[in-house]
């Protein structure tokens, strides 16, 4: 056995879909996984090929007939030993399987992600892959699946680490200039470095922020909230774009008293729609509690829909316990534009910052979903020219990012001793490698002695 392994267990599982189906993948991973060839009297393959092996029960019976893999730590998903099976997707077959692999000592069913689990104590992927991997998985978009894919195979790790790596390299240099100034190999004091490379380093990390959370908002949907006193048309607008009969439409004012939500796939961009509450003057309760609730889906939302109808002037964001500094951006909507012969410019559509909108004709449907999808694939005021760099996909990794340009315009002021600058070098370095899951102060030597020759 050829494994990185530390568990003391053997793992195995279904890694495919569903059963009953045409075909079933049965991991096993662990120290001992190849024992689960032997278990099933099975010749063991070459690595990494395919081969057609008949499994057979302790009984001698056959139990199926499909393809068998092998493949040695650390070259596997795991890092460790694995071997799989590619069996006929029946439930009495499963069973089987399983019911001879969990005899066996130290043997027992994976646990939810446990394979990756593994794959990233051993070395064979890191934070942000791990999480590429889950939003793969996840993905309903194209859009997503496209960004999930990215980072999966290592877009994000590269940027991070190679900014970690600079962030090492600096932090070696300082420190071997504290501690080896000696040594004729050390380069003389770099403490006249340490302020441009650190406030040049956090510009491109904050260039990397300032992307208007666009990558957030392809992997978790864009939020919009519907607005507008009742009868605006937000119940008929939700319909007409989830194209069913999601929620009640009546003439009667008030009838929405909740929060309705509903995902859609407008081409390719997935944007989570919310129907709310009419704003207006209520003693009841309920439609009081209603509007609550609208404006706390209105303060979480990526962006707000007001609408109001062509025959009524003017906007209504009557919120009533919130500013207008506390909303996300708002696009006016004009409903039932079919209401009125003609616009100012004698056309239905966009004017100036407003979108004219018809549920009955289907009129400026298309404009709005166009503007949907252009505001949750380009962010708006915040955005910077990034390059081709990957865009940040969690809050995790924005709020990490944020700490770390924080700890680098420390590290750049000239006016702190250098021993307190390094400090900050280090806690820079630190919160890009949460985000990796790669904090260790060995890769401070490996640096040292490999760059500068300390020891030799």
């Amino acid at each position: 056995m050829n494994t990185s392994s530390w568990y003391p267990e053997t793992i195995f599982a279904l890694a495919s879909g569903r059963t009953p189906s045409g075909v079933a993948v049965v991991r096993v991973s662990g120290r001992d996984a190849r024992s689960a060839l032997d278990v099933f009297h099975v010749k063991q393959p070459e690595p990494r090929r395919a081969q057609l092996s008949l499994l057979t029960g302790s009984e001698g019976l056959p139990l199926d007939q499909g393809l068998v893999f092998w493949f040695p730590g650390p070259a596997s998903f795991t890092g460790e030993d694995v071997v799989e099976f590619h069996l006929h997707g029946s439930a009495a077959v499963l069973d089987a399987v399983f019911q001879t692999l969990g005899t066996l000592r130290n043997w027992r069913m994976a646990e939810p992600g446990e394979f990756t689990r593994r794959a990233f104590e051993n070395g064979r992927m890191d934070l942000t892959e791990v999480e590429g991997l889950g939003d793969l998985l996840a993905a309903q978009t194209e859009a997503q699946r496209r960004q999930a894919l990215n980072q999966y195979t290592g877009a994000l790790s590269m940027l991070y680490d190679g900014w970690r790596q600079a962030l090492l390299s600096l932090r070696a240099a300082v420190e071997a200039d504290f501690d080896f100034s000696d040594e004729d190999d050390v380069p003389g004091s770099v403490a006249e470095f340490v302020s441009d490379d650190a406030l040049s380093l956090a510009r491109q990390i904050q260039a990397h922020l300032n992307d208007g959370r666009r990558g957030e908002i392809i992997r978790s949907g864009l939020r919009v909230v519907l607005v507008g006193l009742p009868n605006a048309g937000k119940s008929s607008l939700l319909n007409a774009l989830a194209q069913k009969d999601v929620a009640i439409v009546t003439d009667v004012p008030g009838t929405t008293r909740d929060v309705l939500t509903v995902s859609l796939n407008l081409r390719d961009q997935l944007v989570i729609l919310s129907d709310t509450a009419g704003m207006r003057d209520s003693d009841d309760a309920i439609e009081l509690e209603g509007m609550r609730r609208a404006e706390a889906a209105a303060r979480s939302a990526d962006l707000i829909l007001s609408l109001c109808p062509a025959d009524q002037p003017g906007f209504h964001i009557a919120f009533r316990n919130l500013d207008s500094d506390e909303l996300p951006p708002i696009l006016k909507v004009r409903t039932k534009s079919d209401l009125l012969l003609e616009t100012v410019t004698g056309e239905l559509g966009q004017i100036n910052d407003e979108i004219d909108v018809s549920v009955k004709s289907g009129t400026g449907l298309d404009e709005l979903m166009s503007e949907l999808v252009r505001f949750g694939s380009v962010s708006n005021a915040e955005q910077s020219d990034t390059g081709d760099n990957p865009l940040i996909t969690r809050t995790r990794h924005r709020l990490a990012l944020q700490s770390c340009v924080e700890s680098l315009e420390s590290a750049g002021d000239n006016l702190l001793p250098l021993e307190i600058r390094v400090e900050f070098l280090r806690t820079a370095s630190d919160s890009l490698g949460q985000i990796l899951g790669r904090i260790d102060v060995e890769d401070i030597l490996g640096h040292i002695f490999s760059e500068f020759c300390i020891g030799k």
